[in-house]
């Protein structure tokens, strides 16, 4: 059997989703302290989802690496607006396929986007985008980390999220769950988000 010297690669996957813009997310994952602590993970490639106003914050970041104004700490960044085919082909990725590692997902707090990502059963955070207005982003973000299905985010220190995910990655429990002593049944995951939550986006 052949030796492989080279590292296994790993992925972090953010999506911002395809409806609203956060920008902030992708400014904040594109910043050299959460580079270097993803690379100190032992990452490989960060891909990002940045739908259309993300296209200049992420473009900038490229010139601005040409132009040694940005370092990528020996990480493959790569990005795209939109997959109109869904973003199953990226999460999986993310979940380590073809003898990768398993890596991450970084979302905001769509529920669909956490549904796609529960379902494979990845490392999952959920990250609120703060600027939405009358949105339960920030109620499903804490309810399903307190349920321990995923790391509640936090815009101002993305890095521990990181250090957390892997905690999460030892413990990861199954979605969806199983019907339980509050007489949630197992009906599926819409049915359990709308029993967790009332509601669906």
């Amino acid at each position: 059997m052949a030796k492989n010297d080279g590292p296994r690669s790993r992925t972090c996957f953010v999506t911002i989703g395809a409806t609203a813009s956060f920008n902030d997310l992708l400014s904040n994952v594109l910043k050299p302290k959460f580079l270097e602590a993803l690379r100190g993970a032992g990452y490989t490639d960060l891909l990002l989802q940045y739908g259309t106003e993300g296209k200049t914050i992420f473009e900038k970041f490229l010139e601005d690496e040409k132009l040694g104004k940005n370092y990528n700490c020996n990480l493959r960044i790569n990005g795209f607006a939109f997959n109109k085919k869904g973003l199953g082909q990226e999460m999986r990725a993310a979940k380590g396929e073809n003898g990768a590692a398993e890596g991450v997902v970084i979302s905001h707090a769509g529920s669909g986007s956490i549904l796609d990502a529960l379902r494979i059963n990845v490392p999952l955070v959920v990250v609120p985008n703060p600027s939405l207005l009358d949105n339960h982003q920030i109620e499903l973000a804490e309810e399903l980390a307190d349920m321990g299905y995923v790391v509640h985010g936090d815009l101002s220190d993305l890095e521990a999220c990181i250090q957390a995910s892997e905690q999460l990655r030892l413990r990861q429990k199954e979605w969806p769950p199983k019907g339980d002593v509050n007489g949630r049944s197992d009906r599926g995951l819409a049915g359990v988000m709308d029993d967790e939550m009332g509601f669906l986006d």
